[in-house]
C-alpha cells in the first residue's frame, strides 16, 4: 500500500498561512489552477514567460496548434497546409468559419498584419529572430537597407480617418542614396513614382528644411516572404528549409491579433478585458491583479462544441507552499510546482509524477562586468558548482545535473548528444581563479547573484553562495527581485550573475543554441563570438540534417569553452493534477493547452466530499 500526505500532515509541515488569492462569493470555475507569477502581458508579440504563455494559448490561436500529448502540429485557424517540393514555401488554408470573439471573420490579412507587427522594429519582440527564417524578415526588423533596395517609409502623420493608434502614412519606393551625417541620423533619398524625396528618422517629427521626418524607414514588407493569396490563403516563403517550421507556427508569439482592437486602444489598453478581441477557445472575462484571471468559453470559437470547460480561473500564486495548500484543501485542480521540502513524501502519490522535459536551469553571466569578462573566472565558477548537491538537497524531484546548454533529453527525439564543459572539480577551479589573478579568491570583486522571487531560486542561490565561498573564497551577495523588475534588470544588463531558465520552443538544438548568437535580443550575457555565429548560421541553412547537427555540436562546444552561462540541471515537471482532470498529458515541453482540458464530473462528485487527500488509486476504484 502506498503512503500519502493527508491534509493535516501538509499543514503541520508547512504551517498555516493566508492565501494570496481570495475566493469569497465568486462562483467557482469549472477548472482552477495556479499559474505562478503575476503575468506581465498578454500581448503575444512581446510575451516571453511561461505564465503568460498559458493564458495567451487559451485566448489566441495560431495557424496550427500543438497536440496536447505528442506536441505534433495539428490544424488551428488553418485547416490544412501544403509545403513546396523545395520545402521553402508553406501555404496555409484558413477555415472560413474561424471568427474573432467580436464575431467578425478571421482572414489571411489578419495574419499578414500580425506577423508584420511582430517583426516591426518598434515592437522589439524578444522572439523576433524566430521568424528570420522568413525571406527578408531579418532585413525588415533590423532596418538593413542598401542603395537599390525597395523600402517603406512610415510618416508621423496618420492617414485621414484612421483609428487613434494606427500606423502613420506608409510610402514605398527605391532607396537611391544614403547621406551619413555627424549626428548619426542618416538622410535617405528615396525615389517614389519617379520623384526623389529625402527622409530622416526622428522621434519628434521635425528635421531640416527639404527633409521629411519619418517614424521608420526599413526594408519594404511587400518584399518579405509573407503574402496574402486570397481571403483564406496565406503563403510564407523561407530563406531555406526549416524542419520544425509548422510546429513553430503553433507557438504563441505567432498568434494573430485583431488590428481594429490594437489600433483603437493602443498598448497596453487593447489587452484589457473590456477591450480585448481574441480568437482562441476562451475569452478574458476579468483580471484581478495579485488574485486571478477568469477565462470563459468563447461562443464564436470555430471548435467551441469540443471545448469542455465553460470557465477557468488562473490564480496568480508564486509561492509553492501556497500552491500546495490550495491543492490539498481542494481549492485548485492543478498546480505547476511544489515545495522542495515535501517532494519526498509527494513522490508516493499517484497525482505527483515528476518527469524530465526540454528545459534547462542555468545562471547567466554578464561577460561585460569584471571579473566575469575573464573566461577563466567563468570556468572556475562553473567547475565550483556541485550540481548533485543542488538536485539532491534542494530540488529533490529527479532533476538531472547538466553540463551543457542543450538538455540531454533531446537525444530521445533528435540524433544529437550535447558536449559537456567538464565536471565538478574545485581544485581545477581554484587553479583557474589563481591564473586569473585571484588566488584563494583574494582581490576578487564580490559577485552578485540576481534571481526572481521563488523559494527554490532562493534555496539554490544560497547553496551556490556557500559553494563559491567554500571552494573559491569568493564573497557572494544575493539579490531577489519580483518578476517584472528581474526581467528589466536582465534586459538592461544590470546584473553580474542572473538566474535563468529556458524551455525549448520546439524539439531541436537550435531553440537553445540560438539564444547566444550575437544578433539575438534574448542574448543578455554581453557575450559574442564570430565563429559561434558562423557555425550557427551555417547550421540553420544546412539541408543535410546530419551535417546540420554536427555544426550545432561544434557551436555548442565553443559556447561551453567560453561559458557565458553555467548550466545547473535539466528541469522536471512538478505538476499535481486531480484524478478527475482529463486531457492533461505529461510531455517533453510541459505544455498543457487549456482547450484540451476536461472534467470527469461524476468522478469529481464522488471524490470531493470528505478528505481531499484521498489516495488516487482508491479514488479510481
Amino acid at each position: 500500500m502506498r503512503r500519502y500526505l493527508g491534509y493535516a500532515i501538509v499543514i503541520a509541515c508547512l504551517g498555516m498561512m493566508g492565501w494570496a488569492v481570495s475566493f469569497g462569493t465568486l462562483p467557482p470555475a469549472d477548472f482552477t489552477f495556479c499559474n505562478g507569477d503575476e503575468i506581465k502581458t498578454i500581448d503575444p508579440a512581446i510575451s516571453t514567460g511561461q505564465p503568460e504563455g498559458r493564458i495567451i494559448w487559451a485566448l489566441f490561436e495560431g495557424l496550427c496548434r500543438w497536440h496536447p500529448e505528442t506536441l505534433e502540429p495539428i490544424p488551428g485557424v488553418a485547416q490544412r497546409w501544403e509545403v513546396s517540393e523545395d520545402k521553402c514555401t508553406y501555404t496555409f488554408f484558413l477555415r472560413p468559419e474561424a471568427r474573432w470573439s467580436d464575431d467578425t471573420p478571421i482572414t489571411a490579412l489578419d495574419f499578414h498584419y500580425s506577423l508584420r507587427r511582430f517583426l516591426q522594429p518598434a515592437t522589439a519582440a524578444e522572439y523576433g529572430k524566430e521568424l528570420w527564417y522568413v525571406r527578408n524578415a531579418r532585413r525588415f526588423t533590423t532596418r538593413d537597407v542598401s542603395v537599390g533596395d525597395p523600402v517603406e517609409i512610415e510618416l508621423h502623420q496618420q492617414p485621414e480617418g484612421s483609428l487613434p493608434f494606427a500606423e502613420g502614412i506608409l510610402l514605398q519606393g527605391t532607396l537611391t542614396h544614403v547621406d551619413d551625417n555627424a549626428d548619426d541620423r542618416p538622410i535617405f533619398t528615396v525615389e517614389i513614382d519617379g520623384r526623389k524625396h529625402r527622409f530622416q528618422r526622428t522621434d519628434e517629427g521635425t528635421t531640416a528644411d527639404g527633409v521629411t521626418a519619418c517614424r521608420m524607414l526599413t526594408y519594404d514588407f511587400d518584399h518579405v516572404g509573407v503574402r496574402v493569396v486570397d481571403r483564406h490563403t496565406l503563403e510564407i516563403q523561407l530563406n531555406h528549409p526549416v524542419p520544425y517550421f509548422v510546429q513553430l507556427m503553433g507557438f504563441y508569439p505567432f498568434s494573430p491579433v485583431n488590428r481594429r482592437c490594437v489600433e483603437t486602444h493602443g498598448y497596453p489598453a487593447w489587452t484589457r478585458p473590456e477591450n480585448l478581441v481574441s480568437n482562441g477557445a476562451f475569452r478574458l472575462e476579468f483580471r484581478r491583479v495579485r488574485d486571478r484571471i477568469r477565462l470563459v468559453k468563447c461562443p464564436t470559437y470555430w471548435n467551441r462544441d469540443q471545448i469542455q470547460l465553460e470557465t477557468i480561473d488562473a490564480l496568480a500564486v508564486k509561492s509553492t507552499t501556497t500552491m500546495l495548500n490550495l491543492y490539498m484543501t481542494g481549492k485548485v485542480d492543478w498546480i505547476t510546482a511544489v515545495p522542495t521540502e515535501v517532494v519526498t513524501d509527494l513522490l508516493e502519490r499517484d497525482d505527483f509524477e515528476p518527469s524530465p522535459y526540454l528545459a534547462i536551469y542555468y545562471y547567466l553571466l554578464n561577460t561585460q562586468r569584471p571579473p566575469l569578462d575573464d573566461p577563466r573566472v567563468r570556468r572556475a565558477l562553473a567547475m565550483a558548482v556541485d550540481r548533485r548537491e543542488i538536485v539532491e538537497r534542494v530540488t529533490r524531484s529527479g532533476q538531472v545535473p547538466a553540463y551543457s546548454l542543450v538538455p540531454g533529453e533531446i537525444s530521445k527525439y533528435v540524433d544529437y548528444t550535447p558536449p559537456a564543459f567538464g565536471t565538478f572539480d574545485p581544485e581545477q577551479a581554484r587553479r583557474l581563479l589563481a591564473e586569473a589573478g585571484y588566488p584563494d579568491g583574494r582581490g576578487c570583486p564580490r559577485i552578485e547573484v540576481l534571481y526572481n522571487t521563488h523559494e527554490s531560486h532562493k534555496a539554490i542561490a544560497e547553496v551556490v553562495q556557500a559553494q563559491w565561498k567554500r571552494h573559491l573564497g569568493i564573497d557572494v551577495t544575493l539579490n531577489n527581485q519580483e518578476w517584472g523588475a528581474y526581467l528589466t534588470s536582465r534586459r538592461q544588463g544590470r546584473y553580474m550573475v542572473a538566474r535563468a531558465g529556458w524551455i525549448g520552443d520546439y524539439i531541436d538544438p537550435n531553440t537553445f543554441l540560438d539564444l547566444f548568437t550575437s544578433d539575438n535580443p534574448q542574448n543578455q550575457s554581453g557575450w559574442s563570438h564570430d565563429q559561434y555565429d558562423r557555425l550557427m548560421k551555417a547550421a540553420q541553412v544546412e539541408p543535410d540534417n546530419q551535417r546540420r547537427l554536427e555544426l550545432f555540436h561544434e557551436a555548442e562546444q565553443i559556447l561551453l569553452d567560453e561559458l557565458p552561462l553555467i548550466p545547473f540541471y535539466v528541469y522536471v515537471s512538478q505538476s499535481m493534477v486531480r484524478p478527475w482532470v482529463t486531457g492533461f498529458y505529461h510531455n517533453i515541453q510541459d505544455v498543457h493547452p487549456l482547450w484540451a482540458i476536461g472534467i470527469d464530473r461524476p468522478l469529481r462528485e464522488k471524490l470531493r466530499p470528505g478528505s481531499v487527500a484521498v489516495r488516487t488509486e482508491e479514488a479510481r476504484r
